[in-house]
């Protein structure tokens, strides 16, 4: 039986495979606050760093029986994260672009009443998506994408400070995205 008050890299893997949970544990305490400091780094969001790494040790315990480390513990946790992160960045990338063009796609307001009806039919469900956001962020929201004010009017007219406005915005939009997006999918 392996100690576990100075278990290897390695040890600690095998017991992981093994369905330990105290070796999961302890590579859990070891390494979530740099993995957590490498992810805030390139993500520069609290909240998203600490969701990369909470996805990368579920996964972890999910594919235990079945991890394969060629490198060390620590190499294998850090490109791990790399990896989710990019994918992170990616995703965004591609649901801003979607957003993008679906506001384009409102904007343009088309002459042909089939295009009329359906954008419509968009409209109102856009709207009755940001009407469900909670007060302080349906606010910062609508004036932001309503009245085209910069985050630092939008600070300035709500007494908040930029860096809330931009969180709030951001939420907003993930908000959004997450109930909208389906209905969205369907209603083209």
């Amino acid at each position: 039986m392996v100690p576990y008050d100075s278990p290897s890299d390695s040890e600690l893997i095998q017991l992981l495979k093994s369905d330990d949970g105290i070796a999961y544990t302890i590579i859990y305490n070891k390494y979530f606050d740099n993995l957590y400091i490498h992810a805030y780094q390139k993500l520069r969001n609290k909240e998203e760093a600490k969701d990369v790494v909470h996805e990368l040790f579920a996964h972890l315990w999910n594919k235990r029986s079945t991890l394969v480390i060629d490198s060390s513990l620590n190499a294998y946790l850090y490109a791990a994260v790399r990896n989710r992160i990019l994918d992170f960045i990616t995703h965004q990338q591609v649901e801003s672009k979607y957003i993008s063009s679906l506001q384009s796609y409102i904007d343009q307001g088309h002459c042909i009443t089939d295009h009329r009806v359906r954008e419509k039919q968009l409209t109102k469900l856009i709207d009755n998506g940001i009407s469900a956001l909670p007060e302080k962020m349906k606010a910062v929201f609508e004036l932001s994408r309503k009245q085209k004010l910069s985050h630092k009017e939008i600070a300035t007219q709500l007494s908040l400070s930029e860096k809330t406005v931009k969180k709030q915005i951001n939420n907003a939009l993930k908000i959004l995205r997450v109930k909208l997006g389906t209905m969205l999918f369907i209603a083209v």
